[in-house]
């Protein structure tokens, strides 16, 4: 099989047997050609093995729509448009599931994704596939989120640190592993996306068994829908639960949330509050950049490009144990901290590697992936800590978005490697150690009760004057406040 030559005047791939070259360790050399009026150049394209993205969806794709030499921009540029998928999901998610609620949202974005991944199955064109692939982020990235915050919401404390690092996160790396073994076996790109979709569908009798959030209903003054969920998981774990969990009267005279209308500048409220979103957003931007740089830049490293995909997935395992760990017994900003700053340090000191101790380097970017990804796991817990259940959503969103776009800029610190291999590197490495630094100057949330309403976050104390800030009071106190330096 090779590479049919397109019928415009652009640069063709010449003939290379593509079994051979998806298989063979390394960079794949293609020939091509490139004709400018009645001359015609021979010019060689390089072919930087299969990215993550591409490789799992897009390496047949190259051949089918040609995309090399003039064409190779479109390659990178598809990873790209569906992180851009991703950012809009992930701004839209948390909106859309604080107004119609986590479980409605949950069912109908999985929908989105499995029903739009077949779609790219039957795609006659790069621009199609393209279309449908940022639907298909959107579509992933507003589940996931939604699904963290519908666990985080029904499970106890103990429980959901469990959930949010060794749960979800485990499973991802699982599924992450997952996917090299699928794109080494099934080399139809059309295939693969099909058995890729096919589990979509064994979510669906799920519909029957996932509760909606009782902190979301609590929230909407839907208190008799939150006690049958409430009295139904305590039979279900033989705990005895009282007739009457919430008396309506009570409620009635109290100012239910519902009435506060919480919209996206509520996040920059006060001085204080609008630190805490900004550093939080500079957070998840830089480290985003790094773990998906890193996991981009898999094909690159010395070996086997399914191969090193693969341990780029293992060692997340180890990471998220870690993670888990860390969370349960020390203090939030002290962990990420240091996890962002073994990650950092460790992946600036591999332009001092030689070139022949190729081993080395994947090892040390292997533990840069390490540190940064436990960092990444630990920054939705600590996300989810800061903000009540009202914005909670719209915070973890709002982060989101930031984290999607380093994502959307992460292949092209990638492609700076086409310049200097080591530059790639040197950039993440010293953004990431700042960003590990600036965690320190964030509010602690360990061992605090998870905020329920908006004026318990509004109370946030300065640590260098112990002053209040202004904003809503409320007539009961938190047990704890917040406190962060700035």
């Amino acid at each position: 099989m090779s590479i049919a030559p397109p019928s415009s005047p652009r640069c063709a791939a010449a003939v290379t047997p593509l079994p051979r070259a998806l298989l063979g360790p390394g960079p794949v050399i293609l020939s091509g050609e490139r004709r400018t009026g009645s001359r015609n150049h021979r010019v060689k394209c390089l072919w930087e093995g299969v990215r993550l993205g591409t490789m799992l969806r897009g390496a047949v794709g190259m051949r089918e729509w040609n995309l090399v030499c003039e064409d190779d921009w479109k390659a990178p540029l598809t990873t790209s448009l569906f992180f851009v998928g991703v950012l809009i999901g992930s701004f839209i998610s948390g909106q859309l599931s604080d107004r119609f609620g986590r479980k409605n949202v949950l069912f109908l974005t999985m929908a989105v994704q499995t029903g739009f991944s077949f779609l790219q199955i039957f795609s006659i064109s790069w621009e199609m596939f393209t279309v449908l692939f940022l639907i298909v982020g959107m579509g992933q990235i507003s589940n996931y989120v939604v699904a963290f915050i519908l666990g985080t919401e029904i499970l106890g404390k103990s429980v959901r640190i469990l959930f949010s690092t060794l749960g979800v996160c485990i499973f991802f790396a699982i599924g992450y592993m997952l996917l090299p073994l699928f794109a080494y076996f099934i080399r139809d790109w059309r295939m693969l996306l099909l058995a890729l979709t096919v589990p979509g569908l064994f979510c669906i009798p799920l519909w029957w068994i996932i509760p909606e959030s009782p902190r979301w209903l609590i929230s909407q003054g839907r208190y008799k829908e939150a006690e049958a969920i409430i009295q139904k998981a305590a039979k279900m774990n033989g705990i005895p639960a009282p007739a009457v969990l919430f008396d309506t009267a009570e409620m009635q005279d109290s100012k239910p949330q519902q009435q506060q209308k919480a919209i996206l500048l509520d996040l920059f409220r006060t001085r204080n509050i609008a630190t805490i979103t900004i550093m939080s957003l500079l957070l998840w931007f830089f480290t985003s950049v790094g773990y998906f740089g890193l996991s981009l830049s898999t094909p690159d490293w010395h070996g086997n490009a399914y191969v090193n995909c693969f341990l780029s997935a293992v060692i997340e395992v180890p990471a998220y144990v870690i993670a888990w760990l860390l969370l349960r017994s020390l203090p939030r900003r002290y962990s990420l901290s240091g996890t962002l700053f073994l990650g950092g340090s460790v992946v600036l000191f591999i332009q001092l590697v030689p070139a022949e101790l190729n081993v080395l380097s994947v090892g040390l970017v292997m533990l840069g992936k390490f540190g940064i990804t436990a960092a990444f796991s630990m920054l939705y817990v600590y996300n989810v800590e800061l903000y009540p259940t009202l914005v909670r959503n719209m915070a973890v969103g709002a982060t989101s978005t930031a984290s999607r776009l380093g994502s959307i800029i992460a292949p092209y610190f990638v492609y700076l490697g086409a310049y200097d291999r080591f530059l790639p590197y040197i950039l993440m490495g010293s953004l990431t150690v700042l960003i590990g630094i600036l965690t320190l100057f964030l509010p602690e949330s360990f061992g605090n009760p998870l905020p329920e309403s908006f004026e318990q976050m509004l109370k946030v104390k300065c640590f260098r004057n112990e002053q209040q800030t202004t904003g809503i009071r409320s007539s009961k106190e938190s047990p704890k406040s917040l406190i962060t330096p700035l």
